[in-house]
């Protein structure tokens, strides 16, 4: 298994140290409704039809491949040519636009694999991961299911959180892929939701820390929350400075990006930071194996808009029922490991 490397530098009053590292990146992005072209009756995806009201071409559909090939080309290559050797993805209609993906000439040289169930959200969308098999090997994998329901009893069919196992470089680690309930009726009339898809993967990453408090488990995925609500705060109970994790805690490097003033995704001139990477403190210790060392948002010219009242904000796909051409309403955000040589 070959792993870029690059030396971090220590610096002491009298001693200049250099220690090489291998580098892990792993990440998330919301594909912003990658959907293909043909009608799925079991589905509402009538829109994304060439009938449909987006007239959604294959040569549009091409076009979407290209530019979310583009993007995750270009994760985490300054530090790993190979990029994001895992990456979370949401907002995907199927396996099919994944492997569309993974086989671009952009990508396939990388050979992602892919780990996906299909959800039984009513559009359609649904969480799935893509991996290099020479970095992760896949060990289980399962969808759980998120119960939740209306105020007459009835369920509100909504994404599974999808829950991968897997060695990475032989090193056990832990993955759960979530995209939340959206605030599509309001922030707080739809808070429960949210607080529901937190409350599961807190129980996952318990089960896991009790059995191993070292269990090294990230929580990745667009979770239509900030870090600071309460979804985030309270029931995953993130701390956002790594000193105060206690053992089987949960670090969220995220929190102090937005308190700093970033986001992933940007709506009536307000920022918000839904998209995040969560890590157990089994990342956090200075042990053999792979610690945290950076996160990012990847944000670069190409994927905002130029000119006008939304300067700066992700490039769509589409708005305003209007093909835009860009790329996703969100960035994608991705973290670095390192390990000790």
């Amino acid at each position: 298994m070959k792993y870029q490397l690059f030396f971090l530098f220590l610096f002491t009053a009298s001693l200049t140290t250099a220690q090489q590292y291998k580098v892990g990146c792993i990440g998330f992005y919301n594909f912003e409704n990658l959907f293909d072209t043909e009608d799925d009756p079991a589905i509402r995806d009538e829109e994304y039809t060439p009938e449909g009201s987006k007239a959604w071409t294959p040569e549009l559909y091409e076009s979407k491949i290209d530019r979310m090939a583009e993007v995750v080309s270009q994760l985490g290559t300054e530090l790993s040519p190979d990029g994001v050797s895992i990456l979370g993805a949401a907002e995907v209609e199927n396996r099919k636009v994944l492997e569309d993906v993974a086989k671009h000439p952009k990508l396939a040289k990388r050979g992602y694999e892919i780990v996906h169930y299909d959800s039984p959200d009513k559009r359609g969308i649904d969480v799935a991961l893509l991996y290099q098999p020479k970095y992760y090997k896949v060990t289980s994998s399962r969808a759980v299911p998120l119960m939740i329901y209306a105020s007459d009893s009835s369920r509100i069919f909504t994404r599974d959180i999808l829950f991968v196992s897997g060695l990475y470089d032989g090193e056990p680690l832990h993955i759960l892929v979530n995209h939340w309930p959206s605030r599509r009726g309001g922030e707080q009339a739809t808070r429960a939701l949210r607080e529901a898809g937190a409350t599961v993967c807190k129980g996952i990453v318990d089960s896991l820390t009790q059995a191993n408090p070292d269990a090294k488990v990230l929580i990745m995925g667009d979770l239509n929350d900030d870090p600071v609500n309460t979804s985030v705060k309270k029931i995953l109970d993130c701390e956002r400075k790594v000193e105060k994790v206690e053992k089987g805690g949960l670090y969220n490097p995220m929190e102090d990006l937005y308190k700093k003033g970033y986001g992933t995704l940007a709506y009536r001139d307000a920022w918000s930071l839904f998209d995040q990477i969560i890590l157990s403190e089994g990342f956090l210790s200075p042990d053999e194996g792979f610690n945290y060392y950076k996160t990012h948002i990847f944000q670069k010219e190409f994927m905002m808009q130029k000119t006008g009242r939304f300067k700066g904000y992700p490039l769509r796909t589409h708005a305003g029922g209007a093909y835009l051409g860009g790329y996703s309403d969100h960035f994608p955000v991705y973290v670095f490991l390192v390990k000790e040589i």
